[in-house]
């Protein structure tokens, strides 16, 4: 069995599919069938199992998968070795993170960091949902509550702050009583992935009649009308949008660096994820700054 027979497997594995794993692997979706059939034949044993929602482990493909996943972190710190030098860091480093510091936070922060290692590759996952780290979907993901599973390390980076927000032109509510007349713009209630994201429970007001997963898509929303929960950091990308009943309503959050155990011993990944918590922070920090 050779590594590149490993790796074919690993992506199955991880994408559930063999068409999720083909653009990963570089290799139609063919090749890759034709490559898990002859491992399984090498091996004498069975991989995987087709199901509805696609490939399946078997538990012998389990066993299989968590030895294989030991021998890629053991060769990923090995090359890493090549992409950590005294003149910058090089490689691909990819970040998953919920959307909203993904849109309004990351792309200035990765400019930052590649102005300072202009031979890293930076990408950034956004996705609604919490990026899954032992599927290798991310190297780095930025989280908005620790996870309490899985081995891995998690660093606080910062707090942040959530206010009501609405367009300047609307009347302003005078009391949280008053929001039971107005449009409320939030998370579609049953797509919240994360207990911290469950804003509305502060106003009592129950219903949203503009919904969606996606904060930037309510961030659009709000600049149609209606009254709902904005990052004080993504404010200043919306100038027509104002805080309101700041006293009365106010929430703190917090942003966790989260990356694989096995990094421990990577000096690249421990610089990278310094930069990223020093740029992060000092990126908040300034943008709530802006906001009256």
């Amino acid at each position: 069995m050779n590594w590149d027979d490993v790796r074919v497997f690993l992506a199955v594995a991880r994408g559930e599919s063999l068409s999720r794993a083909a653009p990963v692997l570089k290799m139609d979706v063919a090749t890759v069938s034709r490559r898990i059939a002859r491992l399984e034949e090498s091996i004498g044993g069975t991989l995987f199992v087709k199901s509805p929602s696609g490939y399946a482990m078997t538990e012998l493909g389990s066993r299989i998968f968590e030895r294989a996943v030991g021998a890629e972190d053991v060769l990923s710190q090995a090359f890493d070795e090549g992409q950590f030098q005294a003149s910058g860091l090089r490689g691909q480093i990819r970040i998953g993170a919920p959307d909203g510091c993904a849109n309004f936070l990351l792309p200035q922060v990765c400019a930052r960091i590649r102005e300072e290692n202009p031979e890293l590759e930076m990408q950034i996952l956004a996705l609604p949902r919490v990026v899954n780290l032992s599927k290798r979907e991310a190297d780095i993901a930025i989280t908005v509550s620790p996870p309490q599973a899985g081995r891995l390390l998690v660093q606080k980076i910062t707090d942040y702050h959530l206010h009501l927000a609405m367009r300047s032109d609307e009347d302003v509510p005078k009391s949280k009583e008053d929001l039971r007349a107005r449009t409320i713009v939030g998370y579609i209630p049953d797509m919240i992935f994360d207990s911290e994201l469950d804003y509305l429970g502060e106003l009592g007001t129950g219903a949203v009649q503009m919904a969606s997963n996606s904060v930037a898509v309510q961030l659009q929303m709000l600049r149609q009308g209606g009254i709902g929960f904005v990052h004080d950091f993504a404010l200043p990308f919306a100038p027509e949008l104002v805080r309101t009943l700041t006293n009365a309503v106010s929430l703190k959050r917090s942003f966790y660096l989260v990356r694989h155990a096995s990094d421990r011993r990577s000096e690249r990944m421990r610089q990278i994820a310094g930069l990223l918590q020093r740029e992060i922070r000092s990126e908040v920090e300034s943008l709530e700054a802006l906001v009256p």
